[in-house]
């Protein structure tokens, strides 16, 4: 009965074994759940959508995307979700918390998945890792992961936006070019309510706040917030090479980005256009200048 699945918690029986891997669960339902990650079924159909699902509370996630309710709030960054549980991880990108403890060495992880993926990759025999990928030997447990994986080798992108011609490999890289579509934004900084679309761009972000420059160049002491602008910097200072060359003054550069600028001194191009006066300026970063004139911002100290 229902009190004796309960006290299989307290006694850490599972007597339900999957064949295919050696899961194990204590209810005979968790071990019908857990064996769609090896058949692929998923039968719970959403019906305003071709998705599908192989647990029902995957699909009622799913549902809230077309309803657009999100009613849970964190109160450090204004970030919004549709599930309390997600609204619980995110909030572990605010405290660090790793909840979920390797029983094998001293890794944690804030998420269950991340953990099981440390899992497998780390402490499980080749035995029970009997999906190799025939390119590079990356094996794993999952079939699906393997699927995924070997997306990495076809250039396989699946998943199609249905508002522009975007494609990605994985489903979540999909929903996150999905927000600039819809002008979701979810994450704020707590500083000046600067807002984004993608968790790393608000970590760039606070970097003018603190000041942080974590890249530093290995052949002098400049550092830099941003990987592109050290990127940028070891090709201008450190490089011989400039293969750019203006034909109008002989101005020469080893960044071709940077000869597009240049060009613009003698063409009067200003392509960067405010949205809230007639002002526009030939580089981005002029305009982003200008426009602390109409929001107020502080300069930043990167």
């Amino acid at each position: 009965g229902h009190l004796d699945q309960h006290l299989m918690k307290h006694s850490g029986d599972k007597p339900y074994e999957c064949g295919e891997c050696g899961y194990r669960a204590a209810l005979k339902s968790n071990l019908s759940k857990h064996m769609r990650t090896h058949t692929g079924e998923k039968p719970y159909k959403c019906d305003q959508c071709d998705y599908s699902a192989a647990v029902k509370s995957t699909l009622d996630k799913h549902l809230a995307k077309h309803t657009g309710d999100k009613p849970y709030m964190c109160g450090d960054c204004g970030y919004r979700v549709a599930q309390k549980s997600d609204l619980s991880r995110h909030i572990r990108t605010h405290t660090g918390e790793k909840p979920y403890k390797c029983v094998q060495c001293d890794y944690s992880a804030a998420r269950k998945s991340t953990l099981d993926n440390h899992t497998v990759a780390k402490h499980c025999a080749e035995s029970e890792r009997p999906y190799t990928c025939g390119e590079c030997g990356y094996r794993t447990a999952d079939r699906s992961t393997l699927s995924q994986h070997l997306r990495t080798h076809t250039g396989e992108r699946p998943y199609k936006c249905d508002q522009c011609d975007y494609s990605a490999a994985q489903k979540s890289t999909l929903d996150q070019h999905l927000r600039k579509h819809t002008g979701d934004k979810p994450y704020m900084c707590g500083e000046c309510g600067y807002r984004a679309v993608h968790k790393s761009d608000l970590s760039k972000h606070m970097r003018t706040h603190t000041g942080e420059k974590p890249y530093k160049c290995d052949q002098c002491d400049y550092s830099a917030a941003r990987k592109s602008t050290l990127d940028n910097h070891t090709i201008a200072k450190h490089s011989a090479e400039k293969p750019y060359m203006c034909g109008e003054c002989g101005y020469r550069t080893a960044i071709k980005c940077n000869l597009s600028v240049h060009m613009r001194s003698h063409t009067g191009e200003k392509p960067y256009k405010c949205d809230q006066c007639d002002y526009s300026a030939a580089q981005k970063s002029t305009l982003d200048h200008h426009l602390r004139k109409h929001t107020g911002e502080k300069p930043s100290r990167i």
